[in-house]
């Protein structure tokens, strides 16, 4: 039998119980109708007849008291009317006889009615009304009340009996209420009872196969089917059994090979000594090595909680630089020992760890989640805080000395102290621009210590557009001019003023510019664009240079870093600290280069909109 035809066969107690209901519903109210209907049939009849017959004898009674009164044609024709009624509606009640008395009422009214009518035709005898007076009082009167009673009687009867069947009718319409009652719970329990049962029996084997998916979803392929028969189900169950015994046989094939796989990948994260995380597309954490275990307090057996534990400064790292890889960004590479993130770690104390991260490709070559090096930097950034120290003092130390150099040098080629021969003079004008050269170094210097130090300080304000970029640019149009190269600018007129602080703008437009007219060729070009992207203004700095090799440009803004072939005369502070400004101002520095047809340096600002 299939699968359909036992779920039909299920719905058949419901329907035999609607069919059942249906019929006792049909029978029971035939019946009250029927009873209704007798009712009528039975004593309606009798009890019009017993009143038209009790009317009809009032006014053959008026019409004897017409004739007494003097009015004997109106009496006469009166009671001649009325007779042939009586007699047929008389003839009406004793066909009609009904219940039990009934008939010898009948025939007390028959009798009463022939007496009376011999009476009438006494008193209709009477030659003068003193003697129909007479008659009517002494004999008439007593024969109308007779035969009046014996209508009475059989009215009364018939009005009784109609109660009485009023009353039963009543009662059976109970009983069917009561009956229809029972028998809708009796065929509603006995129509689910077998429904339920039959459609259980039924579905019975999908609950078997049901529980061996689960039991093979959790990894027993040992899980097993055991369907009987040749429905649907049954079919489907000894498929799934065909599958389960495949991969069974596939698991213990193969089975060696994984695990002995996965120990070793175990075993070669575990014995990182950074603390190394694989997280899911959705964040979710797949697995640890020991030392993250030690110092983030990660357990893999948490399940989707286990980063909970973790400091929330960490774990807005972690989300970050997971955003990034899953997002389709290719490896995340930190700027530099700033984006160390700083944990508590016992007994070692506090250490900096510096996120890395790479994504981990599924089979159809999709980013299914991020595998997270946290690179332990605590020496290195010790080292790089006693070199900023030591650069800070330093720089702080030849400031003075370098001044009374340059005012120096300064006074001795302007010949204030006496004459300088040509030779003399051009050798201090060297020591002059090496010393101006000398100064700027230290300037940088300082700009950085202070911004490292957090004491960097915005003067913001609102200034022109047009101003700003101009006086940038005229800073280096000497430059520009000595090496052959146009500048230019474009700027969008939906930017009149920004809101910054102009002379560390000047600084980040005027390093920007100045690096591309040294790496931009005679007759070549830089051009300085401005243009608003919603909420943010955006700088472009654009020549037409050699450009920037791929594999230099995430390190063109590390502080001290040269590429390879730059020109001398710099301390590799410029782009980093245009960076830690363009930072500090809320907006974003970058670079797009490709080798050989220049560089395109911009930043964006945050601005609200004008207007």
């Amino acid at each position: 039998m299939t699968l359909r035809s036992r779920l039909l066969l299920a719905q058949a107690p419901l329907v035999l119980a609607l069919l059942f209901l249906g019929a006792t519903a049909v029978i029971t109210l035939a019946r009250v109708g029927r009873s209704g209907q007798q009712v009528l049939e039975d004593n309606y009849r009798s009890v019009l007849a017993t009143q038209r017959i009790t009317e009809q004898l009032e006014r053959m009674d008026s019409a004897a008291l017409f004739i007494i009164a003097g009015e004997r044609e109106r009496g006469l024709t009166q009671q001649a009317t009325q007779r042939p009624s009586l007699e047929s509606e008389l003839g009406i009640q004793q066909g009609n006889i009904t219940e039990p008395g009934e008939a010898e009422a009948t025939q007390r009214l028959r009798t009463a009615w022939t007496k009376y009518r011999e009476e009438f035709d006494a008193f209709l005898q009477a030659q003068d009304t003193e003697a129909a007076r007479t008659r009517y009082f002494e004999s008439l009167s007593p024969a109308f009340q007779e035969a009046k009673a014996a209508a009475s009687s059989v009215l009364a009867l018939n009005q009784d009996a109609m109660v009485r069947k009023n009353d039963r009718l009543r009662q059976q319409s109970e009983r069917v209420n009561t009956l229809m009652v029972l028998a809708v719970v009796a065929a509603l329990g006995f129509g689910l009872f077998f429904t339920t049962s039959l459609v259980q029996r039924a579905l019975r084997p999908v609950s078997v196969l049901s529980q061996a998916v689960r039991r093979l979803g959790q990894g027993d392929v040992e899980a097993r089917a055991v369907v009987e028969g040749r429905d649907e189900i049954a079919g489907l169950a000894r498929d799934f059994n065909t599958m389960a015994e495949r991969l069974a046989q596939y698991r213990k094939s193969s089975l060696g090979e994984l695990l002995q796989a996965q120990a070793v990948s175990q075993a070669a994260i575990d014995s990182l000594p950074d603390p190394v995380l694989v997280l899911g597309a959705e964040g979710g954490l797949l697995n640890v090595n020991a030392a993250a275990e030690d110092v983030l307090h990660l357990r893999l057996d948490e399940g989707g909680d286990a980063l909970g534990r973790v400091e929330p400064e960490v774990r807005a790292v972690l989300e970050r630089v997971r955003a990034h890889v899953v997002g389709g960004r290719g490896t995340y590479q930190p700027r530099g020992y700033e984006e160390a993130v700083r944990v508590e770690a016992s007994p070692e104390g506090v250490r900096w760890l510096l996120p890395r991260g790479s994504p981990v490709h599924g089979e159809t070559g999709d980013v299914v989640g991020a595998t997270l090096i946290l690179q332990d930097v605590t020496r290195l950034r010790r080292f790089d805080e006693l070199k900023n120290d030591l650069v800070a003092t330093v720089a702080h130390e030849f400031r003075t000395p370098l001044t009374s150099l340059r005012m120096a040098i300064h006074l001795v080629a302007e010949g204030v102290v006496g004459q300088v021969t040509e030779k003399q003079a051009d050798l201090l004008f060297a020591a002059r621009e090496d010393c101006e050269r000398l100064q700027g170094i230290v300037d940088d210097l300082l700009d950085l210590s202070r911004i490292q130090s957090g004491q960097l300080q915005l003067d913001v304000r609102e200034v022109s557009m047009e101003e700003l970029v101009e006086q940038a640019l005229s800073a280096q149009r000497t430059l520009a001019e000595d090496r052959g190269v146009r500048l230019s600018q474009s700027l969008s007129p939906d930017v009149e003023t920004v809101r910054v602080d102009p002379d560390r703008l000047q600084l980040v437009l005027g390093n920007l510019v100045g690096n591309g007219v040294k790496h931009t060729p005679q007759a070549g070009e830089v051009s300085v664009r401005v243009s608003r992207e919603g909420t943010h203004v955006r700088f472009e700095v654009k020549d037409t240079g050699e450009g920037i090799p791929a594999q230099e440009q995430a390190r063109i803004f590390e502080k001290f870093y040269r590429a390879p072939g730059a020109p001398a005369g710099g301390a590799g502070l410029g782009l980093s600290i245009a960076r830690d400004i363009v930072q500090a101002h809320g907006g974003e520095l970058g670079v797009v280069s490709t080798q050989g047809q220049g560089s395109t340096f911009w930043f964006t600002l945050p601005q609200p909109e004008q207007g």
